[in-house]
């Protein structure tokens, strides 16, 4: 690392279970982030300032103002011109920390997409608050083996979980489908709302993740030497109006998950089963 890298990421690199070698790891890292809403923005922006090598921002959304209240790096002037997030986001970012590459896409992680916008990055980062497209991030990380960090936030709740595919459970070990279209609306921010502060705590502790992953030490086949990763991979939920944080789940995979155990990937292939129950959503 030279003195400028050096002097930029002191603070970190001093943290010893990062150090130099951890953030030479995180410079030459890949990352797709999918959504860049209130999860996403801050999210993007802590991983830039981290020093990720390599973000690249997929949404086809613009800003609008109420966007502003609970979403990093927008302004004002964004939402008078209704600026692309990904153009809006890739301007701040590139405004702190030039070193990084950005990457923005607009557009939305589809089937059709999925393997261009995913398959050269090494962690794949949730932002979105659509759980179609959960499960399809889901599908195509337990298929490929790539690790992925789901997230959500609404009212003063947030959610998080890291799937580790082969190490940990994965998202339909926990719910087997996605809810009905008409609870998933319900469970939205333009429905239930949503405070900043849950947003940015949630996207703290899922930067915090991908860094300790995309840091983290492996052996000559790519896989992370120390399993304590994985075993942090349970499903946690924080409620900061109580501030109550509960574990939901543990993190062994469920012996009759249809996708990490018996290796099915409908919201991958297009082959949708509508007889399957919805899940109970925690």
């Amino acid at each position: 690392m030279d003195d400028e890298f050096s002097q930029r990421y002191d603070r970190q690199v001093r943290f010893a279970p990062l150090g130099a070698l951890g953030q030479s790891r995180l410079q030459t890292s890949r990352v797709l982030v999918v959504g860049l809403g209130g999860v996403g923005s801050w999210l993007s922006e802590i991983l830039v300032r981290a020093g990720v090598g390599y973000v690249r921002l997929v949404d086809d959304d613009v800003v609008d103002e109420t966007n502003l209240a609970r979403q990093a790096m927008y302004t004002e002037a964004d939402a008078r011109e209704a600026k692309p997030k990904v153009e809006a986001a890739a301007t701040a970012l590139r405004a702190m920390n030039s070193s990084v590459t950005l990457d923005p896409i607009r557009n939305r992680v589809t089937r059709e997409t999925i393997d261009a916008l995913a398959g050269d990055v090494d962690l794949l980062l949730d932002g979105t608050d659509d759980w179609a497209t959960r499960f399809l991030l889901n599908d195509y990380a337990v298929r490929t083996g790539k690790a992925w960090l789901f997230a959500g936030a609404v009212a003063a709740e947030g959610q998080i979980m890291p799937i580790v595919p082969g190490l940990s459970a994965c998202l339909r070990c926990i719910f087997e489908m996605p809810p009905p279209a008409a609870v998933e609306q319900a469970n939205k921010a333009s429905s239930r709302g949503v405070l900043a502060p849950v947003v940015a705590t949630i996207a703290a502790m899922q930067a915090g993740l991908a860094i300790q992953y995309l840091a983290a030490e492996r052996n000559a086949t790519g896989d992370i030497e120390a399993f304590a990763f994985a075993k942090k991979a349970s499903l946690r939920k924080i409620d900061l109006w109580t501030h109550e944080i509960r574990q939901i789940t543990t993190a062994t995979p469920r012996e009759d998950c249809p996708c990490c155990q018996r290796r099915e990937f409908p919201f991958a292939d297009g082959r949708l089963d509508e007889t399957t129950p919805a899940p109970t959503i925690c």
